[in-house]
């Protein structure tokens, strides 16, 4: 059964199923997260209405958001943040933006990223991971042995090469599932990471 009200607009242009009329998996899944966080982001809810797909997305999310090897947090969420920004997904530069900035511990970071990552404060290292992202976002037919040379130059290995293109080419997708649904991020994410806790 669908939600008819104000909040299922707010979501997305799909159906939003009710908690309840889940698979059991997928409801786990929302309320562990719901646990973590204190509220359920909007994403879980909108991509809920089609449970092989939402199992798939999020596995693959987690296989590159949650690898305990490479990237740290912080630069794998630049990625998404800069990438998102070039593609004007709404929902990935918010809720994205909100988790760097408590990762990078900089209130700032993913403002710049999102709007311009080419005056973002970054270092070398961080600079060649973002410049070879957005050329996978936004150009993906022109990446050459010469973009992966000026990361192995930073210190990137073959891994963490693939996941900065990788972690890139997944938020494309996301990025426009998002913006063809209309998805809207939650409103606890605009807040979140931009003055430190009292």
């Amino acid at each position: 059964m669908a939600m008819n009200d104000k909040r299922h607009a707010a979501i997305s242009r799909f159906p939003v199923p009710d908690l309840g009329a889940l698979p059991a998996d997928i409801r786990e899944k929302i309320l562990a997260v719901q646990e973590k966080a204190g509220f359920v982001p909007n994403v879980f809810l909108a991509l809920a209405h089609r449970p092989d797909e939402f199992r798939a997305f999020f596995a693959y999310h987690d296989a590159l958001m949650l690898r305990p090897a490479g990237l740290s947090k912080a630069e794998r969420e630049m990625i998404v943040v800069a990438t998102s920004g070039a593609n004007h997904c709404l929902y990935c530069v918010v809720a994205h933006g909100a988790i760097l900035r408590i990762y990078a511990k900089d209130p700032e970071i993913a403002d710049r990223l999102a709007v311009n990552p080419g005056k973002a404060r970054l270092t070398p290292r961080q600079r060649a991971m973002i410049d070879y992202a957005m050329k996978v976002a936004t150009a993906s037919d022109t990446v050459g042995p010469d973009d992966h040379a000026a990361l192995y130059e930073q210190g990137f290995d073959a891994d963490e090469i693939w996941d900065i293109g990788a972690i890139a080419a997944f938020f494309a997708m996301s990025n426009r599932l998002a913006n063809m649904a209309g998805m809207q991020p939650n409103p606890e994410f605009f807040a979140m990471g931009r003055l430190p806790k009292a």
